[in-house]
């Protein structure tokens, strides 16, 4: 009898959800719209009740189903399944494990949503099966995943990589987290932009300076598109941005000493033009034994990477 896994990865907008075969074919992966703030609490049920109409669908029985795994934004405790806080849904202290099972009367398990994706990575992309590795998403913001040993390092409370909350700059700017001078202030897709549109003040012959009298913004495309040009403002900011990001990245792997460096996220669609002067950074400060034993990819899942760690963590820890 066929087994299969689901994976679950909820976000602001859309919980995704998929099932997927013990081997990692994904049979069907789909969307619901998330319900947050005072609608929250019905998340749990919304994903249940999909799931249940789409096994229907597709003839498979319950005893089927090894588990679910599922991925959160905020601070998770992986023991007990609790979401301690995810700011963008509205929970606190929320049993979202513990009401999975009773709705599902299945093994589920959560985690963070980008400690799922550095498994999902890790396990079907750009990973491949490392015992140790470190996954690094350029988005809005910055998250981050730590796999040691193979498995997903979640810390006492749920924080443990949580890479975009770095201090990297003493009395930087100020970040959603409250402090200042995290690494999300430098490497996130805000960041980036932030930091253009204060370079450009110094480059009246810039391609950006035109971009940003169009648009009357700067996003990370047009700085690497101007970068790929050789544009001086635009290859100023690259810099200073991966040279912070690789810096950071060092420091993690002389702690984790891992054979991959996953970077994914909107930013990392820049390719090689970030790759090649992060690898530089890296270089510059990271032990040389540990640089020799590690390698960059960009991250190749996209969006699949979440209901991919999901399943993943079920396979995991199926006993």
């Amino acid at each position: 009898m066929e087994k299969y896994l689901l994976g679950v990865d909820i976000g602001g907008t859309t919980v995704k959800i998929g099932i997927i075969k013990e081997q990692g074919e994904i049979v069907d992966k789909w969307e619901i719209p998330t319900q947050i703030e005072e609608k929250a609490d019905q998340i749990p049920t919304d994903i249940w009740a999909s799931i249940v109409k789409k096994i229907t669908e597709h003839q498979i029985n319950k005893e089927q189903l090894i588990g679910i795994g599922a991925g959160a934004p905020g601070f998770v405790d992986a023991e007990t399944g609790d979401i301690a806080v995810a700011v963008n849904l509205g929970w606190k202290d929320f049993p979202l494990g513990k009401i999975l099972r009773e709705l599902s009367g299945l093994h589920v398990f959560i985690e963070n949503d980008a400690n799922i994706a550095a498994l999902g990575e890790n396990w079907l992309g750009s990973g491949q099966l490392a015992d140790n590795l470190i996954a690094i998403t350029l988005g809005t913001g910055v998250g981050g995943g730590l796999i040691a040993n193979g498995r997903i390092i979640s810390g006492v409370n749920g924080t443990a990589g949580e890479i975009g909350h770095m201090t990297v700059v003493k009395n930087g700017a100020p970040c959603n987290c409250g402090r200042q001078g995290c690494l999300e202030t430098i490497a996130s897709a805000t960041g980036i932009s932030r930091i253009a549109e204060d370079t450009i003040m110094r480059y009246s012959d810039s391609i950006l300076v035109t971009t940003f009298k169009e648009k009357n913004k700067l996003t990370a495309k047009d700085i690497f598109s101007a970068y790929e040009k050789e544009d001086k403002c635009a290859i100023e900011v690259v810099e200073e941005i991966t040279d912070v990001l690789g810096l950071a990245i060092s420091n993690i792997a002389t702690i984790l000493n891992p054979s991959k460096i996953v970077i994914g996220g909107g930013v990392s669609k820049a390719g090689d033009l970030l790759l090649n002067p992060l690898k530089k950074a890296y270089q510059k400060y990271a032990l040389p034994r540990t640089f020799e034993g590690s390698s960059f990819a960009i991250a190749s899942l996209g969006n699949d990477a979440g209901i991919i760690g999901g399943a993943y963590l079920v396979k995991q820890n199926q006993s």
